[in-house]
């Protein structure tokens, strides 16, 4: 009979016809659970430990309201892991890593009761569930913010003579060739592009989002390629301490390494998820409909650009920064600018209003959706997670890890 019931549950909960939460969580009977692909080592999950903890401060919650479990890989175990929270009586369970999502359905349909979020996730709108959420932020912003801290400075090296090769290079360390590294690393590039048009570009994947020995042999791969200047999308200090033994600058994710790196770090980018975790515990107290898909973004604080290096930075780049930063804002200025005669281009071609995303999970939307209108590419409009995952002119992939 329970088996049954189970049953009946789930595939309600698959056409959505039980509510997630049928009233508000009193706010002492909050307790979170959040599962991390690795520990405080990895800056990735680092981040989302302050952002956590820096919510339950502000909204008043306690320390036992908070439990944090670590070093859960994209498997079964993550799922098992989620199954022990909710034995602890977690009713909010975080998922911080994309790959989580692929092991957890048995666990959120079985769970109605329990509000499961993925960070980064692409599925939620796809699978129904009522009590599944995804969120991101518009990161891609950021990091454009970071080029253009990176094309300054490589322009800096060009004046002073003290450039690689005959136009600059630099080269970005990424985890794997999904979307949301795709739209991370062009993003870079493109801000890089908008100060320095001449900037080219290598990319090298590692095949983890966290391999301290892989991303720094990526990195001083790039750098004997002849980069001039080092990014990454990877959570160890692998890229940042390569860069700092090579003396070649250094843009970070998540962290700032200047303390470490003083002579070659640049600036950082991060999310600061503190207004999600806050947006979600809220909604949940008040009963409130959760968005299946939340984009944090610039305006709102989701999306930082911070710690610029001046003694590494060339002049100008904060005033350059706040300025770009202020036309995003305005809605003047989009990253992925399809109207720029030049500035987007595949396989020499212009980015043009008939141009999907790729084949895959990445590119689940109804057939005939409209991605570039109005001049650019509308990255995140349609669901959380990044699906901007084409290779553009002027970026080399050295090799592909999914």
């Amino acid at each position: 009979m329970k088996k049954l019931l189970a049953l009946l549950i789930a595939l309600a909960l698959c056409v959505g016809l039980v509510p997630a939460v049928a009233e508000g969580i009193a706010k002492e009977n909050i307790k979170m659970g959040v599962i991390l692909l690795h520990d405080e080592d990895s800056t990735y999950d680092m981040n989302f430990i302050n952002g956590v903890t820096e919510a339950f401060a502000n909204l008043g919650l306690s320390e036992d309201q908070l439990i944090i479990s670590r070093n859960q890989p994209e498997s079964n175990q993550c799922a098992e892991a989620a199954l022990d929270l909710i034995d602890e009586g977690c009713n909010m369970i975080f998922f911080d890593s994309y790959g989580h999502q692929f092991y957890t359905d048995d666990v959120v349909a079985a769970n109605p009761n329990v509000l499961f979020f993925h960070a980064t996730g692409d599925l939620a709108h796809l699978k129904g569930y009522p009590n599944l959420y995804n969120a991101f932020a518009d990161i891609y912003e950021g990091r454009y913010l970071a080029g253009i801290a990176a094309g300054m400075k490589l322009n800096q090296l060009k004046e002073e003579g003290k450039l690689k090769g005959e136009t600059p290079l630099m080269g970005y360390v990424g985890a794997y060739t999904y979307a949301e590294v795709v739209s991370g690393y062009t993003s870079f590039y493109l801000g890089a592009k908008s100060v320095c048009p001449d900037v080219t570009m290598k990319v090298q994947f590692t095949g983890s989002w966290y391999d301290e020995k892989e991303e720094k042999a990526a990195a001083e791969a790039l750098i004997a390629a002849g980069c001039d200047l080092i990014s990454q999308h990877a959570d160890s200090m692998g890229a940042p301490t390569a860069c700092e033994n090579a003396g070649i600058p250094n843009v970070c994710y998540n962290i700032s390494t200047k303390a470490s790196c003083p002579n070659t770090y640049l600036v950082y980018s991060r999310i600061n998820w503190a207004p999600y975790f806050e947006y979600i515990i809220t909604a949940a107290i008040n009963g409130e409909t959760i968005l299946t898909d939340w984009v944090g973004t610039l305006e709102a604080g989701s999306v930082v650009v911070t710690d610029l290096n001046e003694a590494v930075a060339a002049p100008g780049t904060q005033e350059a920064i706040d300025a770009a930063k202020a036309e995003m804002i305005a809605g003047t200025l989009h990253v992925f600018d399809t109207a720029k005669e030049g500035f987007i281009t595949v396989n020499g071609e212009a980015v043009n209003e008939s141009w999907k995303p790729g084949e895959g999970t990445d590119s689940a939307f109804a057939e005939g959706t409209q991605i570039v209108f109005d001049g650019y590419f509308h990255e995140s409009l349609y669901r959380s997670a990044p699906y901007f995952d084409a290779t553009i002119d002027g970026i080399e992939q050295l090799n592909q890890k999914f």
